[in-house]
């Protein structure tokens, strides 16, 4: 992961101040991205390599919130600057909850935490008053903005690592 600032493994990121470069109205997102390669880190540790595909109670399998957390990303990322999907990101969607020579669980992270970096890297280029432009998501073009992209993105990271948490402990038991 890139240099950034120091936390004590108690503090959040968002509690850490602002990360270098990355503009104002984008801090919240970046710190919570941040806080989710953290927390993927800290409850994949120690976790059975044979579980990773395993669906209690019917649930998504921790394999699947871990490619999910990169694949949402990177799709979304992709609406941010105004481009469509490609056909491999189509094809990564597809599979995403698929275990069939899926990675194995470090390399599962490492993919996310490689995401995330992007996203940061990608985050520090954008200037502040394009935050509002339209962007579209979708075969539907349904509306949205560079921000809200960035924003869900953020969000949406977050509540999939809640369910990987939620998951891995059902799994562990």
């Amino acid at each position: 992961m890139e240099k950034q600032p120091s936390t004590t493994p108690q503090e959040e990121y968002w509690l850490s101040g602002p990360i270098p470069e990355i503009p104002p109205l984008l801090q919240p997102a970046a710190h919570a991205l941040l806080q989710s390669v953290r927390d993927v880190k800290t409850y994949m540790t120690d976790f059975p390599e044979e579980q990773l595909w395993e669906n209690p109670l019917d649930r998504a399998s921790v394999g699947f919130h871990l490619r999910h957390l990169t694949g949402v990303l990177d799709r979304l990322l992709t609406y941010a600057k105004g481009d469509v999907l490609t056909t491999n990101q189509l094809a990564y969607l597809k599979n995403e909850g698929n275990g069939q020579d899926a990675p194995s669980t470090q390399q599962l992270i490492a993919h996310f935490e490689e995401k995330v970096n992007e996203a940061l890297n990608h985050f520090k280029t954008i200037p502040e008053n394009t935050l509002t432009e339209a962007r579209y998501v979708g075969r539907k073009k349904l509306p949205s903005t560079v921000i809200g992209l960035l924003f869900h993105a953020a969000e949406h990271s977050q509540r999939h690592v809640g369910q990987l948490l939620v998951t891995v402990s059902a799994v562990k038991q």
